[in-house]
């Protein structure tokens, strides 16, 4: 059976390599008795794969049951996979089969497994080990032959990390990883899916189809859909049932996508951490580049200004504290490479002709005008940075006696936050 049959008989839309991968390898370890981890975002069809993988196996004839392990209670999760012996606990009237035992000889998709509490944890290990699982109230195992497949949206190393899943469960269920994409990883078949499910809403409603002008299937594309394939099915079955005009504009579309989510363009800062917005992050860099620059500048001022020559070691230090912090952090490989092909030249460059008494007198004179250049560097630097802080000074205080003292708006009009105008009211003490 070839990936194009396969997606025929599941209903699988689309032709993405990474979707053709992930059937592919479900085809490849369906006739194993492997335990398959499935993982991918929420709503990118992960439930497909479990299917193939059972109608693919000699198990086919057998049950074939899905457990959505995060919609049963942490209370009840141990009964309803392993079953329990009457009187086990209250309201035990009976004994009950788990679905372990129910399942024997097929196959059990085991859904948001990263929910599972630790205890039930333990109890799956054993399984998949095993083959032996005890009933809730009962100290006789039991035998069972399943095949697990799991999947979860969760990242479980993470989950290992907080102590939130086991390691050895971890590597026993992902024997064989399956990824699925994201729709976002899929752009060629967001249309495809769109066109198939308006003409499948268009039957079941017994309406026209919903058509895209071509605005809208460029802003169908553009969007992140972080609720993937089932978030653009529910658009779809919307826009198909509330609007009457089966032309759909970009406009109309919009109207049915959460807003600030219209695009995939990745963003510098999301919040307000300390008083920030994203200006006042940039402002801060670009300001502290620029006092990086006037400090480099200084420390060249002053070797040159310096009578006495030097020692070259000091000069080195001096620069490179300065661009990299304290000594104790310069002492990189790469860093000392650098200096030393630096030191090099610079020697190379200093040997390559005999100076004479008139070259010394022409030097002195050089040397005294590289002098008076970067003082006036450094001066006109100091300049313009006490220019900078008067300037948004006057800018503070005219949006503050615009608006009439009150904060919010000449923050607004700043495009700053307001706690941050408060921190430079105080910062240039600012009489209001």
């Amino acid at each position: 059976m070839t990936i194009e049959q396969i997606k025929q008989r599941f209903g699988i839309i689309g032709h993405s390599e990474q979707l053709n991968r992930a059937i592919d390898i479900a085809m490849q370890v369906a006739p194993t008795d492997l335990s398959v981890l499935i993982t991918g975002e929420s709503g990118s069809g992960k439930e497909n794969m479990p299917q193939i993988i059972h109608q693919l196996s000699s198990r086919k004839h057998n049950k074939y049951i899905a457990v959505n392990c995060g919609a049963i209670p942490e209370g009840t999760i141990d009964s309803e996979l392993f079953g329990h012996e009457k009187g086990s606990f209250t309201g035990a009237t009976d004994t009950r089969k788990g679905y372990f035992e129910v399942a024997d000889g097929g196959t059990i998709f085991l859904d948001e497994v990263a929910e599972l509490p630790l205890t039930t944890q333990v109890r799956l290990l054993r399984v998949l080990e095993t083959g032996e699982f005890l009933k809730v109230g009962s100290s006789k195992p039991q035998k069972t032959n399943v095949r697990i497949t799991a999947a979860t949206n969760v990242n479980i190393p993470k989950a290992i990390q907080e102590n939130k899943f086991r390691e050895d469960l971890y590597y026993r269920l992902n024997t064989v990883p399956i990824e699925v994409p994201p729709l976002r990883a899929r752009k060629d078949d967001i249309h495809l899916l769109f066109r198939k499910f308006s003409a499948d809403f268009a039957d079941k409603y017994r309406m026209p189809s919903v058509q895209l002008t071509e605005d809208a299937r460029i802003l169908l594309l553009k969007y992140r859909w972080p609720g993937n394939v089932r978030q653009l099915k529910n658009v779809t079955e919307q826009i198909s049932v509330i609007e009457k005009n089966k032309l759909i504009t970009s406009e109309v579309l919009l109207n049915y996508l959460p807003e600030n989510s219209d695009a995939s363009l990745p963003i510098l800062y999301s919040g307000d951490k300390d008083g920030m917005t994203e200006r006042d992050i940039l402002y801060k860099v670009l300001f502290d580049m620029k006092k990086d620059v006037a400090d480099l500048k200084k420390v060249v001022f002053q070797v040159i200004q310096s009578d006495s020559k030097p020692n070259k070691e000091e000069i080195n230090d001096q620069v490179f504290e300065r661009l990299y912090g304290e000594q104790d952090s310069i002492n990189s490989l790469e860093k000392r490479l650098e200096l030393a092909q630096f030191n090099e030249n610079r020697e190379q460059k200093s040997t390559t002709s005999n100076f004479d008494n008139d070259a010394v007198s022409i030097h002195k004179s050089t040397h005294s005008e590289e002098k008076d250049e970067f003082q006036d560097i450094v001066i006109e630097q100091e300049e313009e940075s006490l220019s900078i802080s008067e300037t948004e000074k006057k800018l503070i205080k005219r949006a503050l006696e615009k608006h009439g003292g009150k904060r919010k708006y000449a923050a607004e009009d700043l495009g700053i936050s307001e706690r941050t105008l408060y921190r430079k009211i105080k910062e240039y003490d600012i009489e209001q």
